[in-house]
């Protein structure tokens, strides 16, 4: 591209120089003023009109100016002076009054005034007093607490065959039974002398022959526990329970078939004792 540019450069000074020179050895023709000299010369002077030449190429851009100096800060325009308060208008014309409002349903009133006492009511008059009672003899109160009750009682041979649930089952012989402890062993009954609770306990040996055999520990008419034996086979029979008992209750033992013993081994036995006395207040 620079090769191109410095050839067309150089065609132009050429054509140049070709022109100047033709105009300097032609030279000039003298003036006659308007006559045939002038119209010669104008002809043999004026050469054919050259092909323009070739714009030059744009200059390179200059390095940029420094920047100018800030300009001076203008003047800050005063405040203007505040303006006074306005006149208060005057007032305006009273509104009509609102129309009155429902009266409530369940308004309730202020309290009213505390009225008056009354006079004091007449006393009235006092009853005679009764007379005091003569004051009885002390009572006799037994010391149950330092008493001790308990027993055990054995069989010593075979039992009859009973038939009834509420048959007795009686004893033959004592092996406890401590002073103050009532105790009726033909009819295995206990009576309570010492109000208070007790704990019982008894065994029975079912005979082999026979029927099933029923056990009951009974308190006054009243089945407390039950225990039973098969039929045909020998078992024994035990049961126990804590009662709490009161002057003349009864506990006692019943059964329904027939109970087994010898005088060696007592195998049926019933046995009681007193936890601890009621206490007296």
């Amino acid at each position: 591209m620079k090769i191109c540019v410095a050839t067309i450069l150089s065609i132009a000074l050429l054509l140049g120089n070709s022109v100047k020179l033709r105009a300097s050895v032609t030279g000039p023709v003298p003036s006659d003023g308007d006559g045939p000299a002038s119209q010669v010369c104008q002809q043999c002077c004026q050469g054919p009109a050259a092909i323009p030449g070739i714009p030059g190429l744009p200059g390179p851009v200059g390095q940029m100016g420094p920047y100018g100096q800030p300009g001076s800060k203008g003047d800050k325009g005063q405040l203007g002076q505040k303006g006074e308060i306005g006149r208060v208008g005057p007032m305006g014309d009273r509104g009509a009054p609102g129309n009155t409002g429902s009266k409530s349903d369940d308004g309730i009133g202020l309290p009213g005034k505390i009225g008056p006492r009354g006079p004091s009511g007449l006393v009235g008059a006092a009853g005679q007093a009764g007379v005091k009672g003569q004051k009885g003899e002390p009572g006799e109160t037994p010391d149950d607490s330092n008493q001790r009750v308990a027993f055990t009682v054995v069989r010593t041979s075979d039992s009859d065959e009973s038939t009834s649930h509420d048959t007795h089952l009686p004893f033959q012989e004592t092996e406890t039974l401590l002073p103050g402890t009532s105790f009726d062993l033909e009819t295995g009954t206990f009576t309570c002398s010492v109000s208070g609770t007790y704990v019982f306990t008894f065994s029975v040996l079912k005979h082999s022959n026979g029927g099933s055999l029923v056990i009951h520990l009974v308190k006054n008419n009243h089945k407390v526990i039950t225990t039973y034996g098969q039929a045909n086979q020998r078992g024994q029979l035990s049961g126990s329970a804590v009662l709490v008992l009161q002057r003349g209750d009864t506990v006692y033992v019943t059964m329904y078939g027939r109970a087994f013993s010898n005088p060696t081994y007592h195998y049926t036995s019933f046995s009681g004792f007193l936890l601890y006395p009621e206490s007296i207040n």
